[in-house]
């Protein structure tokens, strides 16, 4: 969507301040030992004391309140019995819906001491995001996002999981354009003011190939090496964009 009245600006900021307090209150629950239920249902308490709902359960019917990936498990995890260990990688991906409008963030968590191949991965998919900001403006086209964050990727010795990436978002949780975490020709969209979006780089120690697991939901990469995932939801403007998701 595009914001076009101070009004729609303050119901997204609501949105996505909703959205960052889940991730933050499911970030002090991750521990070994919990289960990726037990986190789930952290932040579905957030989500319902601000009298919000789960936009992937309202879209996609989602087996979950919160998307939670482990390892290899890139997006689209379901809670489940799954207990977190030391040394994992937790991906927190939270989406909500409040008052019509959608707001969008994820984080990767380490537990603990985790190798150091993983903290440069968690790492590196944060500062592509950052790096990334600089051309999420109005003037330049989509596909310089994801040149951007290619470019940083690959730096690291890494590589974007292509299958996947960020969207438009606001009324619904994917919208256009499609924001791919590299340089894709067919993003020729030029950024305008007001559109919302999400950027999040998903990245991956290996390959970057993804394979959907037998769930039906959850993708993986392909050579089972591990990945991180770092998104907020941004109102483009002619200089730094707004991190509706942002603390």
């Amino acid at each position: 969507m595009s914001i076009n009245t101070p009004e729609e600006l303050a119901s997204m900021r609501a949105a996505g301040a909703i959205v960052r307090r889940m991730i933050e209150a499911m970030k002090r629950a991750v521990r070994p030992g919990v289960t990726t239920a037990e986190l789930d249902e952290v932040g579905a308490t957030v989500m319902r004391e601000h009298g919000a709902q789960s936009a992937p359960q309202l879209v996609y019917k989602f087996p979950g309140v919160n998307c939670i990936s482990l390892n290899e498990e890139a997006v689209h995890g379901i809670p489940g019995e799954r207990a977190v260990r030391e040394g994992d990688l937790v991906k927190l991906d939270v989406t909500i819906e409040k008052d019509g409008f959608m707001a969008d963030a994820a984080e990767t968590v380490p537990v603990g001491e985790v190798p150091e191949e993983s903290q440069r991965l968690v790492a590196c998919a944060e500062r592509a995001f950052h790096k990334a900001m600089l051309v999420a403006r109005a003037g330049f086209r989509v596909s310089e996002i994801g040149r951007v964050v290619e470019r940083e990727v690959r730096r690291n010795g890494f590589s974007v999981i292509r299958d996947l990436g960020g969207h438009g978002i606001g009324r619904t949780i994917h919208e256009p354009p499609r924001v791919p975490n590299y340089a894709d020709p067919a993003a020729s969209q030029i950024l305008t003011e007001g559109l919302v979006i999400t950027v999040e780089p998903i990245i991956a120690a290996g390959s970057g190939r993804a394979i959907v697991a037998k769930d039906g939901w959850t993708v993986c990469t392909a050579d089972r090496r591990p990945s991180a995932h770092y998104e907020h939801t941004l109102v483009i403007t002619k200089g730094e964009p707004i991190l509706l998701t942002a603390a």
